[in-house]
């Protein structure tokens, strides 16, 4: 019998693999299978891949030689990219839009048009972009803009909107794969995120930070009680980035243990 989920020959392109959920999924790929991992982040990860591309996703430059190494002559298509990489609003606005949605999808968009058919992407997104119906005009403005310098300008105009970039960023995410689904399709590909809650990576102390303990211990208790692991949400982009979700498309994927249900049911209490 062959395996449920089995990347063997696949070639995977994984942003952001340094540590957290991303070393997580590195671990994982190569239970299922995987032998053609390229990473790209600023740090070169602990784990063995296949080629390390440093790159910092919050600049164009660094993004475009990382393309154009992955697409070099004699290199083949990409069959999976997990866009992966962010950072916390610990950080500028500025550069946590740049990093969370602007680097994204350049990337995506410079791969998307020459992966292999029957591939897919996979994003990492967050439970922190729910509130996307709020600001859908102004996410739609932003994402149609192709121009990266149009799009650092966009952010700095409109600072009442992005806020600490974080929230906003996430928000972005999760309308930009639901927008290109239909583009994805097009082009014999799926395109999901999956958006956890709290998880215990070493971002988690920046975001108790910038969203205070009480907000992260009140999401994690009326969740699951317990804060998810990076591995938990490790397994939710390997389901995504397999054949196992084929007829998947477009899906904003919520991994918070079970938090947003019950919060929409009224079965927990905001903090006071």
């Amino acid at each position: 019998m062959q395996p449920l989920i089995d990347f063997a020959g696949k070639r995977i392109v994984i942003t952001g693999a340094y540590s957290g959920i991303g070393a997580a999924l590195v671990d994982l790929l190569r239970q299922s299978g995987a032998d053609q991992i390229v990473v790209l982040d600023i740090n070169e990860p602990e784990a063995s891949v296949e080629e390390f591309i440093e790159t910092d996703m919050g600049h164009p430059v660094s993004i475009d030689e990382a393309i154009a190494k992955i697409k070099a002559d004699g290199a083949p298509p990409v069959d999976l990219l997990i866009n992966n990489a962010g950072v916390a609003a610990t950080l500028p606005a500025d550069t946590v839009m740049r990093v969370n949605a602007l680097g994204l999808k350049r990337l995506t968009e410079a791969l998307l048009p020459e992966m292999n058919a029957g591939g897919a992407i996979v994003n990492t997104a967050s439970v922190a972009g729910n509130g996307w119906p709020g600001h859908l005009e102004q996410i739609n403005a932003f994402l149609d803009i192709d121009s990266w310098d149009e799009g650092v300008s966009w952010v700095a105009d409109h600072a009442d909107v992005v806020a600490d970039g974080y929230s906003f960023s996430k928000e972005c995410l999760q309308v930009y794969t639901m927008r290109m689904a239909k583009t994805a399709t097009e082009h014999g590909l799926r395109i999901n995120s999956v958006c956890p809650s709290p998880v215990d990576t070493p971002l988690l102390p920046a975001f108790r930070e910038t969203m205070t303990d009480q907000l992260i211990d009140w999401a994690i208790e009326a969740g699951a009680g317990r804060v998810a692991t990076a591995e938990d949400q490790a397994r939710a982009l390997l389901f995504l980035g397999s054949d196992l979700a084929s007829y998947i498309n477009g899906v904003n994927l919520i991994a918070d243990g079970g938090f947003g249900a019950a919060l929409q049911m009224g079965q927990v209490e905001l903090p006071t």
